[in-house]
């Protein structure tokens, strides 16, 4: 996986933070959440912008995916606590944790390509850009890219 963004990928990353840092997270709807964590050897609370790939509106449960792999600080306190709020731009709420397994994770990327078809060019250059090599959207290059960049859903408690 490559480990240097170019400026204008990191710029586009840092926007929702920003809308959540001025109060306005709301604006983004669904489509992105905050999660809060607490660090594992510290024990403070941080918090971090995350898309959501894919929302259940029944169940409340929001997949994510940690696009800096299993070195991304917060994936790695859940891993070691499990401790998570998510806002919607609202106050947070608790949330459980759960870490997708390789099948169920292709099923959420394959469905998330599609319902932005129109982008597929640009996801598919950034997916390439996240792993540090060419990305084409067949099965085997999702399997690759979830077993790179995990996906954790998030449900309210």
């Amino acid at each position: 996986m490559t480990t240097t963004l170019p400026p204008w990928l990191r710029t586009a990353f840092a926007a929702p933070n920003a809308l959540y840092r001025h109060g306005m997270g709301r604006v983004l709807g669904r489509k992105f959440l905050q999660l809060t964590h607490v660090g594992r050897k510290s024990g403070t609370a941080h918090t971090v912008v995350l898309e959501v790939l894919r929302y259940d509106k029944d169940s409340g449960e929001a997949v994510v995916i940690s696009g800096f792999g299993a070195r991304a600080q917060w994936l790695r306190n859940l891993r070691a606590n499990g401790d998570a709020r998510v806002s919607f731009g609202r106050a947070p709420r608790r949330a459980e944790v759960r870490f997708l397994e390789a099948d169920e994770a292709v099923d959420v990327m394959t469905a998330y390509e599609r319902r932005y078809g129109v982008l597929r060019p640009v996801l598919r250059r950034t997916l390439g850009l996240l792993l540090g090599q060419d990305y084409r959207g067949t099965d085997e290059d999702r399997r690759r890219l979830v077993e790179t960049l995990p996906l954790v859903a998030l449900r309210p408690a």
